[in-house]
């Protein structure tokens, strides 16, 4: 069949990130027979314009729409981010009669409620390789979709079994220039290229959607094909990358022998990860070193203990101050997220976790004030159990927790704060 894959995505919070889910859904179509085209519409001046020149010359059968943010989970002036994806729908449907199916991180999170909004014919919650190549088998047999893994449609039951592959093994890496390509726009300006190692996350942090997206346990791709994929993307010069694994560090048997592939690959690369601050050692920080990572997202999100308990954290403060000195031991950047404002959270708390991020002495940190409430996790039971929101709300529009008293507190206190630490940001 021939399948348009669009990213939907135009948010640059960070930085430009590339769609990699969405190609990973173009590596197994390409690798089943289909004809796929992608379009990025990142970098594009003239949205309208460039999906009609796609929908005229290519003419799809099946469009997939990658849908990566909901909001910009910025509490003082939340952004809703969908209105603009519906209008790539809308435009869609305008130049096309092709089925119109959802997917990517943002929809997994709000499946219905997001293929409601938008007005699609169908949505692929969770991880879609596999679930998409049986939705264009049964389209192009004209056959029964019900049953397919983590399926929505219009009207219907939510599906009884959830889209996530229990093996990666069979899963094709993306390659560049074939699957995911770089607007020119971006290419010159440094760019991370976004790589995945292992999905899933069985840690249930309180407040963390992971485990929606991508399902509780945790699989991994063979070391060795990774570090071969990875040389495809530096044979054509591309030797910046960010491993998006939600915990680089587990399991650390796992983080070691990748590790070793690459320092044995001799692959000159730099690169970044996320670590969970817990069960890191000195021989895994000096592999990651040398294996040529030069930058870690280190979201220990607080410094007091009863609020790393009240997230259901594993680590304490003494592990955070130890990780962050054995990673400065080796030469390795950190950047700290504080996450304030949640469950239980008081002045004394927030100090204490200002205090003590400040003396970490981190390259740089990034604080948020309040804690966007996602479905299925504690903190939207709390929230329930509080009156913040209503059990049947699908909270598909941004909705907060902050603790009772401290929103305009917490507010000058960080402000104060960062104007004699540049480092700082929010």
């Amino acid at each position: 069949m021939k399948v348009l894959l669009i990213s939907a995505n135009t948010e640059r919070i960070n930085m430009p990130v590339l769609p990699l889910g969405l190609a990973y859904v173009a590596a197994a179509a390409d690798g089943h027979g289909h004809t796929v085209k992608m379009l990025n519409l990142m970098m594009t001046a003239d949205t309208q314009e460039t999906l009609r020149k796609a929908m005229v010359e290519f003419n799809p059968e099946i469009i997939g729409i990658s849908v990566r943010n909901i909001d910009d989970q910025n509490m003082e002036n939340p952004r809703f981010l969908l209105e603009a994806v519906k209008e790539v729908v809308i435009t869609c449907r305008k130049y096309s009669d092709a089925t119109i199916v959802l997917g990517g991180a943002g929809y997994s999170i709000f499946p219905q409620a997001a293929l409601d909004f938008l007005e699609a014919d169908i949505g692929v919650q969770g991880e879609g390789e596999s679930a998409f190549l049986d939705l264009l088998q049964r389209l192009r047999d004209k056959k029964d979709l019900a049953k397919i893994p983590g399926l929505y449609l219009p009207g219907q039951p939510s599906p009884s079994e959830s889209g996530y592959i229990k093996s990666l093994t069979d899963i094709r890496l993306p390659l560049p220039d074939v699957h995911l390509s770089i607007p020119s726009a971006i290419k010159d300006q440094g760019i991370w290229i976004p790589f995945q190692t292992r999905r899933g996350c069985p840690l249930d942090c309180s407040y963390c959607s992971t485990a929606t997206i991508e399902g509780r346990i945790i699989r991994k791709h063979d070391p060795k094909k990774v570090v071969e994929a990875i040389s495809r993307y530096a044979e054509v010069g591309l030797d910046h990358f960010f491993f998006v694994d939600n915990t680089f560090n587990l399991p650390i048997s796992y983080a070691n022998t990748l590790c070793e592939q690459l320092i044995a690959s001799k692959l000159r690369i730099t690169w970044r990860c996320i670590l969970y601050p817990w069960q890191v050692d000195d021989e895994l920080v000096e592999k990651m070193a040398k294996a040529g990572c030069r930058e870690v997202s280190l979201g220990f999100e607080s410094g007091s203990e009863k609020i790393l308990a009240n997230m259901n954290k594993r680590y304490r403060p003494a592990d955070i101050r130890q990780i962050s000195e054995r990673l400065k031991k080796f030469g390795i950047g950190r950047m700290g997220f504080l996450l304030l404002g949640g469950p239980g959270e008081t002045k004394e708390t927030a100090n204490e976790s200002l205090v003590f991020a400040d003396s970490l002495g981190l390259e740089a940190i990034k604080i948020t004030i309040g804690i966007r409430i996602y479905p299925h996790t504690p903190l939207a039971q709390t929230a329930i159990k509080e009156g913040l929101i209503k059990a049947e709300d699908n909270l598909l529009i941004p909705k907060f927790y902050i603790a009772k008293g401290l929103g305009s507190w917490l507010q000058e206190t960080v402000k104060a704060w960062m104007e004699t630490r540049p480092n700082w940001v929010r």
